[in-house]
């Protein structure tokens, strides 16, 4: 079975190449699969201090992209399996700062690409360059670096349209509008809308419901949006 090397594509919405050491690409290989990765995702978290409570309530701000984490190896006295183009390179700088300019602002976009990290259908990551630490170890007479370790972290990049696209948010954020149903109540609605019975009163208070008990059936409610510590967001008058 042949073997799949891991390739990095500039996205070609950018419509950009990068040049390194006088060529450019718009994609190339790694010249050694990473032996290991680690992907890490995160969320901004609040703590609401509640004076009397043991622990603070937890609020979810938002969430932070996703990292992917790896090495790359390279190494110009192995080169003979590599491509005919790379077969007479002899100072391994050339093959790194393809993946080092990842990492620097094109005069283009005024700002570093867009890329995928793509290896074969094992992984496929939309980034930007977070940060790239070069490490080489091996040089010959004239201290010309023939191999090298980059330590690289990508940034996952995601459109605004597309996470929304996919998160298929039903969110307490927006003001919305609901039909009373039989057999529904204040607190059975903010419930379903705030995952917490107590929120009722915002919903009262904002349709100026006097008697909360007496709901109509077939009556439209507005279903306020909440702030970060579950009161009603303001609004002007």
């Amino acid at each position: 079975m042949a073997l799949t090397k891991a390739k990095i594509k500039i996205l070609p919405e950018d419509k950009i190449k990068i040049e390194s050491m006088g060529k450019q690409y718009d994609s190339f290989d790694v010249m050694f699969n990473p032996t290991e990765y680690s992907l890490n995702k995160a969320n901004q978290i609040a703590e609401i201090a509640i004076p009397g409570l043991d622990t603070p309530i937890l609020q979810f701000i938002r969430g932070q992209n996703e990292k992917l984490t790896l090495d790359l190896f390279f190494d110009v006295r192995k080169i003979a399996q590599e491509s005919d183009q790379d077969k007479n390179v002899k100072d391994v700088r050339i093959l790194t700062d393809r993946v080092y300019q990842l990492a620097k602002i094109h005069p283009d976009l005024h700002a570093p690409p867009r890329f995928q990290f793509i290896w074969g259908q094992g992984l496929s990551f939309t980034a930007i360059c977070e940060s790239v630490q070069q490490k080489f170890e091996l040089f010959d007479p004239d201290g010309i670096p023939l191999r090298a370790t980059l330590s690289v972290v990508f940034r996952e990049y995601e459109k605004f349209d597309e996470q929304l696209k996919r998160l298929k948010l039903k969110s307490s954020d927006h003001t919305k509008r609901r039909v009373v149903k039989r057999g529904d109540t204040l607190s059975s609605i903010a419930e379903e809308e705030y995952d917490d019975p107590r929120e009722w009163r915002h919903i009262a208070d904002h349709n100026k419901i006097v008697t909360p008990r007496r709901l109509v059936p077939g009556s439209v409610l507005e279903i306020p949006p909440l702030d970060l510590f579950g009161g009603p967001f303001a609004t002007g008058s």
